[in-house]
């Protein structure tokens, strides 16, 4: 009977240990919102935007930082600015909106999007530092941000009811690390590029190698979803210690 008793008091005291062990966080101890002001030069543009220099804990706010590829595609871009000159642009995983805000520069139109609300609120704060005084919105001169979560037909939807006609480019810059996301990139990829009449709707990935799997995946994806996707000559480089290459993308 002392032996059963104290394996009782022993358990009892496991389980209070256990329950001293649970420690209640709220989701804000994952969230590092004290962006910096930071100047970045593409060519002879020059956009300075707040961004975070190291991600949060949160893994799915890798959209505070600006990665390697976004470097990769407004090099790109700054290059080739009569290619994009009066066009309009949707930006697919917008992150803290340098690769759209750069866009603005030269197109007509530039809508960037995101999935997360915590980088949806960065991007209109660099949205609004990129607006006139007189005229501080995040709908303003032609430069807005939405929701946009890969796959989810309505959210496309409503972004094609606000911009009949579709889009002449739909740009990525280093979107493509979660396998899990690849699919539903391509299948909102497809769904938008079906819209544009007329002049074909090109996707520009800046994609940027981080394991073989991948590689192939983004291949296989393109192919499954009747894309035909080439490399645009010298584009490719090293970026952040990696490879980066700019692909053109467009619907068979």
């Amino acid at each position: 009977m002392e032996d059963r008793g104290n394996k009782e008091v022993q358990n009892e005291h496991r389980v209070c240990n256990d329950e001293e062990e649970i420690v209640c966080l709220d989701e804000s101890f994952f969230i590092d919102d004290n962006y910096q002001l930071t100047e970045f030069t593409f060519g002879s543009q020059h956009i300075d935007l707040f961004c975070l220099h190291s991600a949060s804990t949160d893994f799915d706010l890798t959209g505070q930082l600006v990665w390697p590829g976004a470097m990769l595609m407004n090099d790109y871009l700054s290059k080739n600015v009569e290619m994009f000159q009066g066009c309009s642009v949707i930006e697919l995983g917008s992150g803290v909106g340098i690769t759209g805000i750069l866009c603005h520069r030269f197109c007509n139109k530039v809508v960037l999007t995101d999935h997360n609300e915590e980088v949806l609120k960065i991007i209109k704060k660099n949205i609004e530092l990129h607006s006139c005084p007189e005229n501080i919105s995040p709908t303003s001169q032609g430069l807005e941000a939405e929701k946009l979560e890969w796959g989810n037909t309505d959210q496309i939807n409503e972004i094609l009811q606000k911009h009949h006609g579709g889009f002449d480019f739909v740009l990525g810059a280093d979107i493509s690390f979660q396998q899990s996301s690849i699919p539903l990139l391509f299948d909102s990829v497809r769904q938008l590029l079906q819209v544009k009449e007329g002049r074909k709707c090109k996707f520009i990935l800046a994609y940027v190698s981080r394991t073989k799997m991948m590689d192939s995946m983004i291949v296989s994806e393109a192919s499954k979803f009747q894309m035909q996707m080439k490399e645009v000559p010298g584009t490719k480089c090293i970026v952040g210690n990696l490879e980066g290459v700019i692909f053109e993308i467009t619907l068979n």
